[in-house]
């Protein structure tokens, strides 16, 4: 991290704010194209500082997180994390119709514990139905795994990362302090922000699509209906000329 390092004083490492300043423009600005272009993007922080604050911001721009334990293979195998998903989902539906009224207590309460655990791990990606095109990442060093997994797969890591971590593994290296409440909520709330501007910018623009596709289908209409009406004046005048013609 030594070239996003200010100084150093009392050992301590103090970052070049400057420096944060540029990053968090740059991997705003990614992450906004990468919102706009409708593609989600994936939070990941499971350390207690940074829980609330990424579940609140996340769930704000309707995207997927995880705030509890990290699920090894997540993103390199992510069939089977779908099918765990899924399963929740089965129990839901199976609830609700009754198939689990005949069940015993005991066997119910089973159900209820494992749909509820499903629910801790795996709630806040119910709506992720294929791999993110992106993860953001609070503390690489606690949330190694699922940068390794990102890594192989190719997917781009935006990442706050402290003066104590490894920055090689990062696309966006946004250098900040990864354990103050207070500097993950600042650098979230921009990104947040870029974030919710594309997703802003996807509607308008979508908006305007089908504004202009409806135009072009009136448009169409108007046309047809115009060789409709010039069709029935041609018709009377081409039947005159044939009378004319037998006459």
């Amino acid at each position: 991290m030594a070239p996003y390092i200010f100084m150093e004083r009392n050992g301590i490492h103090i970052i070049d704010l400057h420096k944060t300043v540029a990053k968090v423009d740059e991997a705003a600005e990614a992450l906004k194209q990468i919102a706009k272009s409708g593609k989600k993007i994936l939070f990941v922080a499971t350390k207690k500082q940074a829980k609330s604050v990424i579940a609140e911001k996340a769930t704000a721009v309707n995207m997927p997180y995880v705030i509890e334990r990290w699920p090894g293979g997540m993103l390199t195998n992510f069939p089977t994390i779908r099918k765990a998903v899924k399963k929740m989902s089965t129990i839901d539906k199976l609830i609700a119709d009754g198939t689990y009224s005949n069940l015993s207590k005991r066997e119910l309460l089973q159900v209820t514990r494992q749909r509820a655990k499903l629910e801790k791990n795996l709630g806040s990606i119910a709506d992720l139905n294929r791999l993110p095109s992106a993860l953001f990442v609070v503390d690489v060093l606690k949330e190694q795994i699922a940068v390794r997994e990102a890594n192989r797969l190719g997917i781009p890591v935006f990442a706050m990362v402290d003066t104590n971590s490894n920055p090689d593994n990062v696309d966006f290296v946004i250098p900040a302090n990864d354990d103050s409440a207070k500097s993950i909520e600042v650098v979230l709330d921009a990104c947040i922000a870029a974030i919710s501007e594309g997703l802003e910018e996807r509607k308008v623009e979508k908006a305007d699509a089908d504004a202009a596709a409806a135009s072009q289908k009136d448009g169409k209409k108007a046309e047809a209906e115009d060789d409709e009406e010039e069709a029935e004046v041609e018709a009377p005048a081409a039947e005159a000329d044939e009378e004319e013609a037998a006459e």
